[in-house]
């Protein structure tokens, strides 16, 4: 199968100092993208507050952008804090001026730290809604212009699969809860997507959601999954987030697309993150959300 070119085209992905946005942006950059990278970690690992005590989470956009350049790629190293009005106000203008244009935008960095209802902080609700739904609406509208002017572009939000509903009867990890508020806040960024999509198909700029079907395991992320859960392969997901930013707007827009779901469906062959290699055909998990279903019919 022929794999998405995207010579000449370049991305911003955020958040991608390590985990899922360091694999999008190697997925995207072996398909022939120029990858603006930003996240707040340069050239030492992030310090971040979780469940009342500071951690140190591995993993710098300058060993992201050394991986790309390894695999015969290129990237660039753009440091923004996403949480500081200055920096969101304008990265995307600091992103066209590094790499001279913007094609692509994913709107991956977030910042998870999951309590209860009852007894999350008036911090962590604020920063879940900056992170998941605030900071995505001010890139996307700096984006557009952007794009619209190009004639066209692709903007990927990543969601989360815990964004459907909980499961009847609720299985004990729902009544045990913590992603009350995460959740809420992926789910209206869904809609977001959507309505977003709607405003922007005339000028050609296709926007789209990819979750993982399940959960991945990344540096920022181990602490909120047992250790004992069945995680999947970052691959699947970056191969879905690549698979989005190749057709016209008219093709591909407005859709809620799973990591393992969206490959075995559509036929897609999945490949490591330097593009060389084939990976088994998806699999999708038995312990993935029942509402997810085949997405052949309606893509």
């Amino acid at each position: 199968m022929v794999q998405p070119q995207l010579n000449g085209r370049a991305a911003l992905v955020t958040g991608a100092s390590r985990g899922i946005g360091r694999a999008i942006a190697q997925r995207l950059a072996s398909a022939g993208a120029t990858v603006v990278v930003t996240a707040r970690s340069a050239g030492a690992p992030a310090v971040q507050k979780r469940f009342g005590a500071e951690q140190v989470i591995a993993g710098t956009l300058d060993e992201t952008v050394a991986l790309i350049e390894a695999a015969g790629g290129r990237a660039i190293a753009l440091p923004a804090d996403l949480e500081d009005e200055g920096d969101r106000a304008t990265l995307v203008e600091r992103a066209v001026a590094a790499a001279g244009r913007l094609d692509i935008l994913v709107n991956n960095a977030g910042f998870a730290d999951y309590a209860r209802v009852e007894a999350m902080s008036d911090d962590s609700f604020r920063r879940t809604l900056l992170h998941y739904l605030e900071v995505p609406f001010a890139l996307c509208r700096a984006a557009a212009p952007r794009m619209r002017a190009n004639g066209g572009g692709w903007i990927v939000n990543i969601g989360s699969v815990t964004a459907l509903p909980p499961t009847r009867p609720y299985p004990d990890y729902a009544r045990a809860g913590g992603d009350t508020v995460y959740a809420s806040v992926k789910a209206a960024l869904n809609r977001f997507s959507q309505g977003l999509a709607a405003e922007l198909i005339d000028a050609n700029v296709a926007v789209n959601v990819v979750a993982p079907s399940t959960a991945i395991r990344t540096p920022g992320a181990d602490q909120l999954i047992p250790a004992d859960y069945p995680t999947e392969d970052v691959a699947y997901l970056a191969a879905t987030v690549l698979d989005m930013c190749h057709l016209p707007a008219a093709e591909r827009t407005g859709r809620i697309a799973y990591s393992m779901q969206w490959p075995h469906d559509m036929g897609i062959a999945v490949r490591t993150l330097d593009g060389r290699d084939p990976l088994p055909p998806a699999d999708p998990p038995a312990w993935s959300h029942p509402a997810i279903v085949g997405m052949a019919e309606w893509a």
